[in-house]
C-alpha cells in the first residue's frame, strides 16, 4: 500500500502547521493491520539533504506548506537540496495507554515496519477524512488541554 499520495500531500500543505491550535486536524491515519499501533498525522515536513561546498552534508526539515508543487522522495527542492524523507508530527498510540504521546515519526520508519506474525506493513486508512483530534482520539485531545 502506498502510504503517501499526491492528494494527501496536498491536504497537508493546505492545512499547514498547526502549532498552538487548540484542536488540530488529523490529516492522515496510519495503523498496524495485525495488532496495536495507530499514528495520527497532523503536520508534514520534508527532510532535505544538501551537499555543502566544503564537502559536508546538511540535513534540514522544511514545512510542507511552505513548498509549491508536488515533491516525492528523491525530488530536488530549488535552493535547498534533495528530499530524502518525510516527517510527520502527530499523535502516536501504540497500546492506548499512558505511553501514547504527541511526537514526530517518519514515512521511512512507517514503511520499514513489518508486523508479526505475517510480516504485514503499516497501512494508511484510505477511508479516513481529515477531522479534529478530539473526534478521532479524545485521549490525545485531553493531553493538549492539560
Amino acid at each position: 500500500m502506498k502510504l503517501m499520495t499526491k492528494e494527501l500531500e496536498t491536504q497537508f500543505k493546505k492545512i499547514g502547521r498547526q502549532e498552538g491550535i487548540d484542536d488540530p486536524i488529523v490529516v492522515a491515519k496510519f495503523f498496524n493491520p495485525s495488532g496495536a499501533g495507530t499514528w495520527f498525522a497532523t503536520e508534514m515536513y520534508y527532510v532535505v539533504k544538501k551537499d555543502l561546498p566544503n564537502g559536508e552534508v546538511q540535513v534540514v526539515e522544511v514545512e510542507a506548506s511552505k513548498v509549491n508543487g508536488d515533491f516525492g522522495s528523491g525530488k530536488y527542492l530549488s535552493g535547498l537540496g534533495v528530499i530524502v524523507d518525510i516527517n510527520f508530527f502527530g499523535y502516536i498510540s501504540i497500546h492506548g495507554d499512558f505511553c501514547d504521546e504527541w511526537g514526530y515519526f517518519s514515512l521511512s520508519e512507517l514503511q520499514s515496519v513489518k508486523c508479526p506474525p505475517f510480516g504485514l506493513g503499516i497501512e494508511r486508512d484510505i477511508w479516513f477524512e481529515p477531522q479534529p483530534i478530539s473526534k478521532v482520539c479524545p485521549g490525545a485531545y485531553q493531553l493538549i488541554r492539560k
